[in-house]
């Protein structure tokens, strides 16, 4: 009784299934850590390997204001939008059946891949300051960095430059 075919096929197409579930799982888990390794840094104190042992100008100057902003990262990997979609598309298959599953399938790439490019936005967010410098020179600099050196107006500074991005550092 048990041996007739659909019987018999209902276990191998959960097997199907669930293999599909796991290498959707496996590729969107995967696209995730690599995604998460590009760490780029607008910090006053982190150097690329190759401004390393480069030489840089100093100026040296006095904070006239400092704002508080958010730095967001432009570059997106893509990475959220494909893991959101293949995972949303898997959600979407397990969705009723027929034509119904397709719609569903479709929907949930379409709405997974939304979210999942929603999430990695928001976690290329990081606070920031926007710092004013008036250099002894006379000339006055902005410069947008991260939030992780205190600055105050009339507080002492050095904008070290050259090689790269140009960053404001307590004296």
């Amino acid at each position: 009784m048990n041996s007739s075919p659909v019987m018999r096929s209902r276990p191998a197409a959960a097997r199907s299934a669930y293999r599909r579930l796991l290498a959707v799982t496996v590729v969107a888990a995967s696209l995730a850590v690599v995604a998460g390794c590009a760490n780029r840094s607008a910090s006053s104190s982190v150097y690329s390997y190759g401004q390393a042992q480069q030489e840089q100008i100093v100026r040296t100057g006095t904070v006239v204001s400092v704002r508080a902003i958010t730095i967001q990262d432009d570059r997106s990997s893509g990475a959220g939008m494909v893991a959101g979609g293949a995972l949303g598309g898997v959600a979407g298959n397990a969705v009723g059946g027929g034509s119904g599953r397709a719609i569903a399938t479709v929907g949930g790439v379409i709405l997974g891949g939304l979210l999942g490019n929603t999430v990695e936005n928001q976690v290329g967010k990081k606070q920031g300051l926007e710092v004013t410098v008036q250099l002894d020179n006379g000339e006055t600099r902005v410069v947008a960095q991260e939030a992780d050196v205190a600055l105050a107006s009339g507080q002492r500074v050095r904008l070290i430059s050259g090689g790269g991005p140009t960053r404001v550092v307590p004296m």
